[in-house]
């Protein structure tokens, strides 16, 4: 009986960037006068529902998109079924890659002559097409599927929850692009310009696929975008960047931000990401020196973020010391919550 479990699908490997593809009417084509001229034609042609997929280089990391079920990756289905999703899984007998994907599969669903949905796959990840026609394109330029991504990613004039999906979607396929130019693609979305909803897609991904340049760019924005609730979220994109610089930026919003909320934030991102040096400065200085209560009282429970119970000697001595008391109120009650033997064994001596 069909059901959501992974079932097992045999058959031959695939060409080099393009996964198996089950249960589809395939054509493959190739670019013929440039990609955005090739992919509008065949939208334009296509009145019945379709897909169109390529692959691209992908950004380096150790990447897999595909579905899951019960932590066992399966094959994903493109296309809705009248009762139990059917999945397929690998081929048993494919070679086991040790390393991660090289490429990035884009995949364009078409009906009336326009796109609607956008999904990412890698190679890896087995498809079943619902029975639809399925437009294989080769020799796709990476740089022309940014522009083209890019376009999509800015097409919300309507401002519909299909439009606003797709161009969430564009975002994050442009952002998995391994060409450069997707990071100025990125960069051109973060404009002030540009509607707050498509700023914080684009900032999420520079910090979180675009590695240096990347954190260059969010970098920018903490700093000088007039914004707060995109500092705020910028602040956040960087602790989904790899460089270590970020957690020293972001201990400078924890000191600096004109917001007291964004400087809150900080706090609390510092006591998710950073080591207990650079947390436990930031956050000390915080309680110490803001001239925001709240903000204060945000640094009071930034400690009981820290791992391993390295919050609760700090917690203890702001008791033992603060001279403001919603401050030092703050700080007993997250003590008497932590559970800790520390704390405990405090709090019976402020009892007695």
């Amino acid at each position: 009986m069909k059901s959501a479990a992974c079932l097992m699908v045999l058959g031959c490997a695939a060409a080099f960037g393009q996964p198996h593809i089950e249960n589809a009417r395939m054509e493959t084509r190739s670019v013929s006068g440039g990609f955005e001229a090739t992919i509008r034609g065949i939208v334009a042609q296509q009145s019945a529902a379709a897909w169109i997929g390529y692959s691209v280089p992908i950004v380096p990391g150790d990447h897999q998109m595909c579905c899951w079920n019960n932590n066992v990756k399966c094959g994903c289905s493109l296309e809705p079924h009248d009762r139990d999703r059917v999945i397929v899984v690998a081929n048993p007998n494919e070679t086991v890659k040790l390393e991660g994907a090289k490429e990035l599969v884009v995949l364009y669903r078409v009906e009336n002559r326009q796109i609607g949905k956008i999904r990412t796959f890698t190679p890896d990840c087995n498809l079943d097409a619902g029975g639809l026609s399925f437009i294989w394109l080769n020799g796709v330029n990476s740089a022309e599927s940014v522009r083209w991504l890019l376009t999509l990613a800015k097409d919300t004039s309507e401002g519909t929850h299909e439009e606003l999906r797709k161009s969430d979607s564009a975002t994050a396929a442009l952002a998995m692009h391994a060409d450069p130019s997707a990071d100025q693609a990125l960069e051109e979305l973060v404009k002030t310009s540009q509607p707050e909803k498509i700023r914080r897609q684009a900032i999420f991904w520079l910090g979180n696929a675009r590695g240096q340049r990347g954190y260059e760019i969010v970098s920018r924005v903490v700093r000088e975008d007039p914004n707060d609730k995109i500092r705020e979220h910028a602040v956040f994109a960087l602790t989904e960047n790899k460089d270590p610089r970020g957690l020293e930026v972001i201990a400078s919003v924890a000191h600096n931000d004109k917001s007291p909320h964004v400087r809150g934030q900080a706090l609390f991102w510092l006591a998710q990401r950073a080591g207990q040096k650079i947390a436990e400065t930031a956050i000390n200085d915080a309680i110490a020196n803001d001239p925001e209560t709240e903000v204060k009282k945000k640094a009071v429970f930034a400690l009981t973020q820290m791992s391993a119970g390295e919050g609760v000697p700090l917690l203890i001595q702001v008791v033992r010391t603060n001279k403001n008391p919603e401050v030092r109120k703050q700080a007993m009650f997250w003590l008497g919550q932590s559970k800790d033997d520390r704390a405990l064994s405090f709090i019976e001596e402020v009892l007695k």
